[in-house]
C-alpha cells in the first residue's frame, strides 16, 4: 500500500475519538484523509455493531471515495463500503461505511434524530461549507442533544477539510481538539499571467495558455474553468487547435469532468491515461479537493468559479461567475505537486493574488432559504436562534423563505399574545417533505396529483431539477425540451446521458408521489377542479386539456406563482411578473406570441430592473382563473391619482401585481377612502402638511425627551420621529380627514392641534419643565433653544453670559446646550459645551481680537465677576 501522509496522524486520531465525541481533522488535498480514515476506525470497540455515515458534498467524489475504500479491501462496492447518492444507491446488510450526499443525511435525521445504528459522523471537505454540511451539523448536534440518552454509545462527529477556520469549527463542537496532517505536497511553480480584467473572455486565454503548457511541461494538465459551457468550448477549440499541430510527441486526450456527465465520462477524467499518452482534464471547482485525478502535474487555472447567489432584493437566484478564494486557488494549484514537482499557470497578476478573499463564502450565506425553512419546520423549529448554527442564516432570506413556503401553502404562520410570530408546516407541507426536490416542485407535484396530472409534473420536475440540456441559444420553450424527453425529438449525443438522468429521476419522483395518499394531497391542493385527459370528467367540474402546453402552464404555474407573466403591450418581448419584477427575452422567442408565460428560469445582473426569461411555457388567463383561483384577489382599490390629485376608486381581480379586471367603483366608504388617503401620506410623507418653526421645535423638544426618558416613564413620551408619525397615522391624522378631498387641503389643517392631542397629561407641563422652548440666561432675556440641532443649541450675545460658569443643560441635567457665543454682529465668537473652560481659556483671546472691533460693547478683564447685559456700554 502507497504510504499516505494522514497515516502519520491515525494514531492521534484514534487517541483522540478513544475519549472524546468530537474532532477536527485538517489535511491538505492528496492527504488519504477521505479513504483511510473510515477504515482505520472500523475496529474501534466504540464502533462495535454500529456504522459509519460519512457526508461528502458532491456526487462524484461519494462514489469515488466509495469505489476507493472498496477497492483497498478488495471487496464490490456494496458489501464493507458503500454509498448512497441520488437515483443511485449501493449499500448491504454488511455495508459498515455508508458515504452520502445531497441532503440525503438532513432526510436520515428528519427519519431518525437520533441516527440510531450510527457511532460516527464524518462531514468530508467541510471547507466547501454546503448548505446540507451546515444544516446536517445542526441537525446532528441537537438530535444526539435530545435523544443521546436512548443510545448505548454516544453518536461521535469528525469534521474533516482540506483548508478551513479549524478554531471556529473546535469552538463549535464543544472546544474539540484539531488534529493536523501536514501531508506530502512537492513544490509547485507558480507562473501569473497578465492582471485579469472583470467580463473578459477566459476560454481563449485558457486554450493559448493549456497549449503552452503542453509545449514546455510533460505530464497531463488539469484546467480549471468556472462551468460547463466554457468547458465545451475549450474542449472544441483544443480539439481544433491540437489537430492541426505537426509533430504531436504524444496524443492528447481530453476529458471534461463536470457534474452533468454520465459515470462513465466522469471515471474516464478520473482515472490514468492510457499507456504513451498525455491527458487534459477540463473542470469545474468539483475537482478542487474531493477527486484524486491521476498523473498530473500541470494546473491551468482561470481563477473563475460559478456559484449561485441569492437576491433578497427580487426572491430569485442568480448563477454568478466569481474569482476563486485565496484558500480555493491553493488547492488547485496544489493539485499538481502531488506526485512530483509540478507547475500552476494563474491567469491573473500576482498583485490580484492578494485581493481575493481568504475563503469562500458559505452556501448558507448566498442560496434560496426555502428548502432549509422546510426542513426546519420539518424538524419542529420556527425560529433560526432554536437551532445552534456555526454561521446562522440571514435573517432577511430566511424570512423571504418562510414567506414562500407560505404562498406555497406549505406553511403557515400566526400571532402569539405577545405579538411574535409562530410557524409550523401545513399538511401539504408534510407531503411536499415526501418529494426530494426543491419546495417549489415539491408543491406542484402535490397539486397535480389532486387534478390527476402527477405524472406530468414528475416529467416537468425531474426536468427542471437539472441543467438545460439544450444550452443557451435553443429558445426558452419549455415543450421542447420535453418533446426529447418523450422520445419525440432526436437528442445529439452529448446531451443523451442528461435525458437518461432526467427520465431515472422522472420514475424515481412517480413512485414516491404514487405513495403519498391521494386524499391528503386532494385537501391540501384545495382546488376542486381537474386537468384530465376526459376519461374521468365529472360535468361541471372538470376541464379537458388536450393540448400539453396547456398543462405544462398550468403546472409551471403552481411552482412559481411569483413568475407568471403577461405581456406588455408595448413590446412583445417584454413582461411583467406577478411580483412586479420586468421580464424580458433578450432576442425574438417563440414564445413572444403568447400574451402569458409561466416562467421557469429566469435570471440577470444584480440591480438590473428587468431579468432574462431562460424556461417558459404559454400559459391562458382562463386557465389562470380555474386553476389558480387560490392565487387570485378581489378588492376595491382607492389610489390617489398624482394627475389629477384626486381619488381614485376601482374594483379589481389581481394576481399578485397583475391586474386582469379592473372597473370603476364609485360606493366608496369613509373606510376605503381614508386607508387611501393614509396611504398617500405614507408615501409623500410630512412634508405634505404645513410645518410652522414652533411646531417643527416642539417636535424637536418630545423626540429629546423620549430619547432621554427610560423605558418604565408612565406616561410615555410619543413617538415623534417621521416614521413613528407615519406609523400611528390612523390615530393623529384619520379622525380629521372627512373634508380633504385635495392635496391642498393637507395644508389647511390645524396640524398643531392634532399632534398635541398625541401628548397626555401631565406631558405637558413636563415638555414645558425640562424641555423649555426658551431659556432665561445670565442677562435677563430669554434666549429661543434650537431642538432641531443635536445637542440642542442655545445661541446667545457673549456678554449676556457673564458670570456664568455652568454650562445650561436640559431634560433633567442629562443634555448640556452647545452655547454659540455670538458678537454683537449676532456671528459665532464661540462654539462649546464647556463655558467654565472658555472663560478660563479661550475667551482672553476673543476679548483681545474682538475688543478693537466693537469697542461700544464691554469687554471685561474677569467675565465670571462681570454684570451680564444685552446692552452696550453707553446704555449701561
Amino acid at each position: 500500500m502507497v504510504e499516505l501522509p494522514i497515516f502519520a496522524v491515525i494514531p492521534e486520531i484514534r487517541a483522540v475519538l478513544q475519549g472524546r465525541d468530537e474532532l477536527v481533522l485538517e489535511a491538505p488535498p492528496g492527504a488519504g484523509k477521505t479513504t483511510q480514515v473510515p477504515l482505520s476506525l472500523l475496529q474501534e470497540h466504540w464502533l462495535t455493531g454500529q456504522k459509519i455515515l460519512m457526508l461528502e458534498p458532491r456526487r462524484l467524489a461519494a462514489r469515488a471515495a466509495a469505489e476507493r475504500m472498496a477497492q483497498t479491501l478488495a471487496e464490490p462496492v456494496g458489501e464493507t463500503v458503500g454509498y448512497r447518492v441520488r437515483l443511485d444507491s449501493r449499500v448491504g446488510h454488511n455495508t459498515r461505511i455508508e458515504v452520502v450526499t445531497e441532503g440525503i443525511l438532513t432526510r436520515m435525521l428528519q427519519d431518525d434524530p437520533s441516527l440510531e445504528g450510527v457511532g460516527l459522523l464524518i462531514f468530508d471537505e467541510f471547507h466547501e461549507r454546503s448548505l446540507d454540511a451546515d444544516l446536517g451539523l445542526a441537525l446532528a448536534r441537537q438530535g444526539r442533544s435530545l435523544y443521546g440518552d436512548l443510545r448505548e454509545q454516544p453518536l461521535k462527529i469528525l469534521v474533516m477539510s482540506a483548508t478551513l477556520d479549524g478554531g471556529a469549527v473546535s469552538e463549535f463542537l464543544n472546544s474539540a481538539p484539531v488534529v493536523r496532517s501536514e501531508g506530502k505536497m512537492h513544490p509547485v511553480d507558480i507562473r501569473y499571467g497578465r492582471a485579469y480584467r472583470y467580463g473578459e473572455r477566459i476560454v481563449e486565454r485558457v486554450v493559448d495558455t493549456t497549449l503552452q503548457a503542453l509545449a514546455d511541461e510533460s505530464g497531463s494538465v488539469l484546467v480549471f474553468l468556472p462551468g460547463q459551457g466554457e468547458i465545451r468550448q475549450a474542449c472544441q477549440m483544443l480539439q481544433d487547435q491540437l489537430q492541426r499541430r505537426v509533430g504531436q510527441a504524444d496524443p492528447i486526450q481530453l476529458c471534461p469532468l463536470f457534474g452533468d456527465l454520465s459515470l462513465a465520462e466522469q471515471r474516464r477524467a478520473i482515472e490514468p491515461a492510457a499507456n504513451g499518452m498525455r491527458k487534459v482534464v477540463l473542470a469545474t471547482s468539483i475537482a478542487e479537493t474531493s477527486l484524486t485525478i491521476e498523473g498530473i502535474r500541470v494546473v491551468v487555472d482561470a481563477g473563475l468559479s460559478r456559484l449561485p447567489v441569492f437576491d433578497p432584493n427580487t426572491g430569485m437566484t442568480r448563477l454568478t461567475t466569481q474569482r476563486v478564494s485565496r484558500a480555493s486557488a491553493t488547492q488547485r494549484a496544489g493539485r499538481a505537486g502531488r506526485l512530483e514537482p509540478g507547475v500552476c499557470y494563474r491567469l491573473w497578476s500576482a498583485s490580484q493574488q492578494d485581493e481575493l478573499p481568504q475563503f469562500t463564502a458559505p452556501e448558507i450565506q448566498q442560496v434560496d432559504l426555502s428548502p432549509l425553512a422546510l426542513q426546519l419546520l420539518h424538524w419542529g423549529i420556527g425560529e433560526l436562534s432554536e437551532l445552534d448554527w456555526l454561521e446562522s442564516p440571514p435573517r432577511a432570506a430566511y424570512q423571504q423563505a418562510l414567506e414562500l413556503l407560505q404562498q406555497l401553502q406549505a406553511a403557515a404562520s400566526q400571532s402569539t399574545p405577545s405579538g411574535a410570530v409562530q410557524w409550523r408546516i401545513t399538511a401539504l407541507g408534510q407531503s411536499m417533505m415526501r418529494l426530494p426536490t426543491h419546495p417549489r416542485l415539491a408543491h406542484m407535484m402535490v397539486r397535480a396529483q389532486a387534478i390527476g396530472k402527477g405524472a406530468a409534473a414528475c416529467e416537468l420536475a425531474a426536468l427542471l431539477s437539472e441543467r438545460d440540456f439544450l444550452g443557451a441559444g435553443s429558445g426558452a420553450d419549455l415543450e421542447r425540451r420535453l418533446e426529447y424527453l418523450r422520445g419525440e425529438r432526436q437528442p445529439a449525443r452529448t446531451q443523451q446521458a442528461a435525458l437518461s438522468r432526467i427520465r431515472q429521476q422522472q420514475k424515481h419522483l412517480q413512485r414516491l408521489l404514487s405513495a403519498l395518499e391521494p386524499t391528503s394531497a386532494a385537501s391540501a391542493a384545495g382546488n376542486g377542479n381537474n386537468i384530465n385527459d376526459g376519461s374521468n370528467n365529472n360535468a361541471g367540474d372538470a376541464v379537458v386539456l388536450s393540448d400539453r402546453e396547456a398543462v405544462t402552464g398550468v403546472l409551471l404555474a403552481f411552482a412559481y406563482p411569483d413568475r407568471i407573466a403577461r405581456q406588455r403591450p408595448q413590446n412583445l418581448t417584454h413582461y411583467q411578473l406577478s411580483n412586479g419584477r420586468g421580464a424580458v427575452f433578450r432576442e425574438q422567442d417563440s414564445l413572444c406570441k403568447h400574451a402569458w408565460l409561466a416562467i421557469a428560469a429566469i435570471g440577470g445582473q444584480q440591480g438590473n430592473r428587468s431579468d432574462q426569461i431562460f424556461l417558459a411555457a404559454p400559459l391562458q388567463q382562463k386557465l389562470i382563473e380555474l386553476f389558480l383561483a387560490d392565487l387570485l384577489t378581489r378588492d376595491v382599490v382607492v389610489e390617489w391619482d398624482e394627475q389629477s390629485e384626486k381619488l381614485v376608486a376601482e374594483r379589481r381581480l389581481c394576481l399578485g401585481k397583475l391586474v386582469l379586471e379592473r372597473e370603476p367603483a364609485s360606493d366608496l366608504s369613509d373606510q376605503q377612502r381614508h386607508a387611501a388617503l393614509l396611504g398617500l401620506v405614507r408615501r409623500r410623507g410630512l412634508e405634505l402638511f404645513s410645518w410652522t418653526p414652533e411646531l417643527t421645535q416642539w417636535r424637536a423638544r418630545i423626540e429629546l425627551l423620549r430619547a432621554h426618558s427610560s423605558p418604565d416613564t408612565d406616561p410615555p413620551w410619543p413617538d415623534m420621529s417621521e416614521q413613528g408619525l407615519l406609523d400611528s397615522l390612523a390615530l393623529w391624522l384619520q379622525p380629521y380627514l372627512s373634508g380633504v378631498t385635495k392635496l391642498s387641503h393637507f395644508k389647511s389643517l390645524d396640524l398643531a392641534s392634532m399632534l398635541k392631542g398625541l401628548l397626555p397629561w401631565p406631558l405637558p407641563q413636563r415638555l414645558d419643565e425640562e424641555a423649555p422652548a426658551k431659556m432665561v440666561v445670565p442677562s435677563g432675556s430669554q434666549i429661543a433653544i434650537d431642538y432641531t440641532q443635536t445637542p440642542p443649541v442655545l445661541a446667545v450675545k457673549l456678554q449676556e453670559m457673564f458670570g456664568c460658569e455652568a454650562t445650561p443643560t436640559v431634560a433633567r441635567g442629562q443634555v448640556s446646550l452647545m452655547v454659540h457665543l455670538l458678537s454683537p454682529a449676532q456671528r459665532p465668537l464661540q462654539v462649546t459645551q464647556d463655558l467654565a473652560g472658555f472663560w478660563r481659556g479661550s475667551y482672553e483671546q476673543v476679548k483681545k481680537e474682538m475688543k478693537g472691533r466693537y469697542p461700544k460693547h464691554p469687554w471685561p478683564d474677569n467675565p465670571l465677576q462681570a454684570q451680564a447685559t444685552s446692552k452696550t456700554k453707553n446704555r449701561l
